[in-house]
């Protein structure tokens, strides 16, 4: 039992970088799906705010961005898994929480709703159970990998 429950963070690791790599495919390639989503309904909604282009091809917030945060996630999680970078672990469920945090709240406040490729939610329901795992991930099973990057970050800020 006392394997199972100290693996329970790399299997939530793994499960987010599954998630993360599957929708690559799709942000990479230029999926009609993945059209709909940034350069129709996200744009087009941005668009109405006086921010066009914010969703598109080269915006801010583009399918290219979005997937190139979330391989470097993948990438962090996974090595994460190795003992000594626990820490590289925390890294990406916070790179993880972060993407995870803005779709489910476009999914949520945005003409974007929770079913936009009409999969019965299945997107929706990816982005909030790893908005989840990396939340747990963060605050409960490496948070103190968390406070010690937190503490060495503010070592560089403060002064001597």
């Amino acid at each position: 039992m006392k394997f199972v429950i100290r693996n329970i963070p790399n299997g939530l690791a793994i499960f987010m970088a599954a998630v993360f790599i599957a929708s690559l495919f799709y942000k990479f390639t230029d999926d009609p799906k993945t059209q709909v989503i940034f350069s129709q309904k996200l744009d087009g909604w941005a668009a109405s705010f006086g921010a066009p282009g914010l969703f598109g091809h080269t915006g801010l917030f583009s399918q290219y961005v979005i997937g190139s945060i979330e391989i470097l996630a993948s990438v962090l999680l996974l090595l994460g898994i190795l003992p000594k970078f626990h820490r590289l672990q925390a890294m990406g469920a916070a790179a993880g929480v972060l993407v995870m945090t803005g779709a489910v709240s476009f999914h949520l406040f945005t003409p974007l709703g929770t079913d936009p490729n009409n999969d019965g939610g299945g997107l929706f329901m990816a982005a909030v159970t790893n908005l989840i795992f990396g939340l747990a991930l963060l605050f409960w099973f490496r948070r103190k990998e968390v406070l010690d990057v937190l503490k060495r970050v503010a070592t560089v800020f403060s002064p001597d």
